[in-house]
């Protein structure tokens, strides 16, 4: 069985609290397999009887009665014990289906227009669940209607909100039993999702392929209403081509334009990114002045939710060891909670002529989580002296006394240089130095 105890531990936490639990996340992360069966085990194992925990399933047709939510709300009223506590599962909430209040239409079950006022739809029926004592509710959901900027607009603060990543590599680790070379390598390039990580390497790469056209793309046509995806194909190979480079939305559009000898706006550009990310497929971080300690500029950087995502978009193909690593460590500093952004800052030097110019440098991320601040350069070999000296030029120009960090492909322990900055590899960096 594959552990997310991270997340079994912010389920624990936030157990009975009053509020209900929405678990989003990226699709077929693993949110049901949390619910149901990691989380239902854990009741289980703490003395909650099978009979407090009530499942529902919407997608299973025996079911389909209670999409009207209505018909939801008086199900589970119905099914709960007085004077003990209740674990209501509703997965798959998405498929509840609005209706106008039947207030407005003489009792009968009208289903609701887009413009229609006054439509009851599952929140109203997950947040009057939750005010009764004996009711602790859970729900997950997949599918267009349960992005994340919808469920932060729809329930703003009356819920707890987990969104639930792929594996991480610690839990990826675990489940491998391993921490080699080959095993980072295998999580750089298949990442960590659920039913990826079961399969036989032969698989994984279809599966992957075939998440976007079955699943992700589907989703954003549906919930946005467009019709071609054929924007979304581009846009998406684009971002997963150039990952970790610097962007605005007037660069990608003339990639676009160089790419599909076709012109589109940036407006549209930006429009289309804020799907990839309401979707959770990718995430966004920008540029922090480390001088003016401040965030600045247009310019941006991307990162896939998961490597192998990433790659099945170049179809596994010219993979680049660089890009994976750095993909790899924004997405576990995340994951461990600290908030990332692309370090710069501007330096008076001298050139070789004397003569003084303004230098611009760069540093892959600052991570900051409570009293921790980290500057970190992800390389994949350091053994090339030039290469050495262009990661650790802009450490040697920063006069502060942050922590400053250079992230290897290789397994070894943490050492430090002769400028005290920490080398290390990128197994020891993630299961030991940020935790």
């Amino acid at each position: 069985m594959i552990e997310r105890n991270e997340y079994l531990s912010k389920l624990i936490s936030v157990k009975e609290n009053g509020f209900p639990k929405i678990i989003t996340g990226v699709r077929r992360c693993g949110k049901s397999y949390l619910l149901k069966e990691i989380y239902r085990n854990y009741l289980l194992n703490n003395g909650v009887l099978d009979s407090q925990i009530i499942i529902i399933e919407l997608d299973d047709i025996r079911n389909v009665k209670y999409r009207n939510p209505y018909e939801l709300d008086k199900y589970i009223r119905e099914k709960c014990s007085k004077n003990i506590m209740n674990y209501i599962f509703i997965d798959e909430i998405q498929l509840v289906t609005p209706i106008i209040n039947p207030l407005y239409t003489n009792g009968k079950y009208v289903l609701a227009n887009k413009n229609d006022k006054d439509v009851i739809t599952f929140v109203e029926v997950v947040l009057g669940l939750s005010r009764e004592k004996n009711i602790d509710i859970y729900a997950t959901g997949s599918n267009s209607k349960m992005l994340s900027s919808d469920v932060i607009t729809q329930f703003r603060d009356k819920a707890t909100n987990i969104t639930l990543n792929p594996l991480s590599f610690e839990e990826f680790s675990k489940y491998k039993n391993s921490t080699s070379i080959e095993t980072i390598y295998e999580y750089m390039r298949f990442g960590g999702m659920p039913l990826a990580v079961l399969k036989p390497v032969d698989q994984k790469k279809e599966y992957l392929k075939s998440l976007f056209e079955t699943t992700y793309f589907k989703d954003i046509l549906e919930h946005n209403n467009l019709k071609r995806s054929e924007l979304l194909d581009s846009l998406c190979n684009i971002i997963s081509e150039e990952t970790g480079q610097l962007f605005n939305s007037t660069k990608i559009a003339n990639i676009y334009k160089t790419v599909t000898k076709n012109n589109i706006d940036k407006e549209t550009v930006e429009q289309y990114i804020n799907y990839f990310i309401d979707s959770f497929i990718i995430k966004e971080t920008t540029r922090f002045d480390i001088k003016g300690n401040e965030e600045i500029g247009a310019l941006r950087k991307y990162y896939f939710v998961d490597n192998g995502l990433r790659n099945a978009r170049i179809n596994f193909a010219f993979e680049d060891e660089g890009q994976m690593l750095e993909n790899m460590v924004y997405n576990e500093l995340t994951y461990n909670g600290y908030s990332v952004n692309v370090g710069t800052f501007d330096k008076n030097e001298k050139d070789k002529n004397g003569k003084s110019i303004r230098k611009t440098y760069e540093i892959d991320f600052i991570a900051k989580k409570n009293s921790k601040k980290y500057y970190i350069q992800v390389c994949a070999d350091l053994s090339s002296k030039e290469v050495k000296n262009r990661e650790i030029r802009p450490f040697k120009a920063i006069n502060d006394s942050f922590q400053k960090i250079i992230v290897l492909n290789k397994p070894i322990e943490e050492s430090y240089d002769e400028n005290g900055i920490v080398i290390i590899g990128i197994s020891d960096f993630l299961l030991k130095f940020i935790k």
